[in-house]
């Protein structure tokens, strides 16, 4: 690392010769260490990118931590920003994010995204080229393109990162990985997830209507990346995850906690191929290019992973709309199935795992197996302190040094074989194009970010940008 002067600059050599300076030039200002350093003597100073919604629970659990400074934060819709504003009446408050960190950057050690998914990619590249830690909210990014971005963003410019998946910090998955290393289900061939999910409004036709602006929001901001639309309240402020403009549907909203143990437990890193069915939608949710605006109410999709370690593969089938695989026989008729927001089966050469949504409450199944036989000691270490404090801990040990649950190297590459399924789906809704045939396999090359046998799925890799927004590392 180096200083605003240049000069070489290490934790361990400042620390030591600032003891024998004496103790008050511990006190130093944060742009003297330079990028990247924080002050012995300050708190991680943490900006907030959204200020709504889950922005202001995810500033309220940094906060809990006696370690923390919320110093800044934006947010587009001063509406939505009340909250956090009467919270940290210290902060400096902004509707642009890019105005936000071009002016606080000296001050700033680290930034939390929490803004709809099409722009987290763009919120948490600018955080990272100015050296500052980050916490992006799941899923990781919109497309497959942004996933694999940021994850060759973190090699690159070396901070702290993890993802808001806030079940891979739980004990829940630590324990089912520690029963399924154990061998007590054997090789998992099969795994099954599922989710309530949607809760909000999905497979319905395009909003219409002239409505406007409410003073308090700055519209074109809230667009960013997405392309220009008059503005409508249908979409705000929490239905736009229903829309393929702004959101990744119920796929994206759950799966990087629901799936987060598979892609944790087992040897797999991108599947080879994927295939899909959805509801039925209703016909005016087609626009002009013959592609849906609305994400569907409903899907099931299959995915195929060939297993890192060479040993055939894994099948992985997703259900979201309240749609489930079929209940074990194991099960007994009365016990529950996952839980209300969903659950994951795993399916072994000698046996079976079931888990509710994040991974909670692992249990061999037939459930009397839990009693009946010797479960193994716990092996793996916990979080005892939360994945927001893991993170604020890892910030401050600097990179490196601290460890945390879902680092971009993790959540790049599992959020990048999540959004491969909406690739399918968004293929699936295509009108009256014959040449998909409404369910054919999709195979993906992950090498190149690609589907081979079907080239206008690949529109959906990557988004073209609106005018005045980019991506790159």
């Amino acid at each position: 690392m180096t200083n605003n002067t240049g000069n070489k600059f290490s934790r361990r050599k400042f620390i030591k010769n600032a003891s024998l300076a004496g103790a008050g030039f511990f006190i130093v200002p944060r742009h003297v260490l330079g990028r990247g350093f924080i002050a012995p003597s300050d708190k991680l100073n943490i900006a907030g990118i959204g200020a709504g919604g889950k922005g202001e629970s995810d500033l309220s659990e940094f906060s809990k931590s006696t370690n923390v400074n919320i110093v800044a934060m934006a947010d587009v819709d001063d509406r939505q920003s009340v909250k956090s504003r009467k919270s940290f009446p210290k902060a400096n408050y902004y509707k642009d994010f890019r105005e936000m960190l071009s002016k606080e950057k000296n001050n700033i050690d680290a930034c939390s995204i929490s803004t709809p998914d099409h722009t987290h990619a763009v919120a948490t590249i600018a955080a990272m080229q100015l050296g500052k830690h980050v916490y992006t909210q799941k899923p990781l990014t919109h497309d497959v393109y942004e996933a694999r971005t940021l994850t060759e963003a973190a090699k690159k410019y070396k901070v702290v990162t993890q993802m808001g998946n806030q079940g891979g910090s739980d004990n829940g998955v630590r324990r089912a990985k520690e029963i399924y290393d154990a061998g007590l289900i054997g090789d998992v061939h099969t795994a099954h997830a599922w989710t309530n999910r949607p809760v909000w409004p999905q497979g319905i036709p395009t909003p219409t209507g002239k409505f406007d602006v409410p003073s308090e929001l700055n519209w074109d901001l809230w667009l960013g990346t997405a392309k220009y639309i008059d503005y409508n309240p249908a979409y705000l402020p929490f239905n736009w995850r229903g829309w393929w403009a702004f959101g990744t549907g119920a796929l994206g909203d759950m799966a990087c906690h629901i799936m987060d143990p598979i892609y944790r437990m087992l040897p797999i890193l991108y599947p080879d191929s994927v295939e899909c069915s959805v509801a039925t939608v209703y016909k005016e949710m087609w626009n002009d290019t013959q592609n849906p605006d609305a994400c569907p109410p409903s899907s099931i999709i299959h995915l195929n992973y060939p297993r890192t370690d060479g040993k055939g593969n894994i099948k992985v089938s997703w259900f979201d709309g309240g749609l489930l695989p079929q209940r074990p026989d194991e099960l007994l008729p009365e016990e529950a199935f996952g839980n209300w927001d969903g659950g994951v089966l795993l399916e072994g050469t000698k046996g079976k795992l079931l888990m509710d949504c994040y991974g909670a409450n692992p249990r061999l199944l037939p459930t009397k197996l839990m009693t009946a036989v010797a479960l193994p000691k716990e092996t793996i270490a916990r979080v005892p302190e939360g994945h927001y404090v893991q993170w604020v801990n890892a910030c401050i040990a600097g990179y490196g040094n601290g460890k945390t649950s879902s680092p971009f190297e993790y959540a790049g590459p599992f959020s990048e074989s999540i959004l491969i399924s909406n690739l399918a789906i968004r293929s699936y809704l295509m009108k009256k194009n014959e040449k998909y045939e409404g369910r054919k396999k999709l195979l993906w090359d992950p090498q190149n970010m690609k589907i081979t046998n079907f080239d206008d799925a690949n529109q959906f890799v990557k988004r073209q940008y609106r005018e005045g927004w980019s991506l790159t590392v």
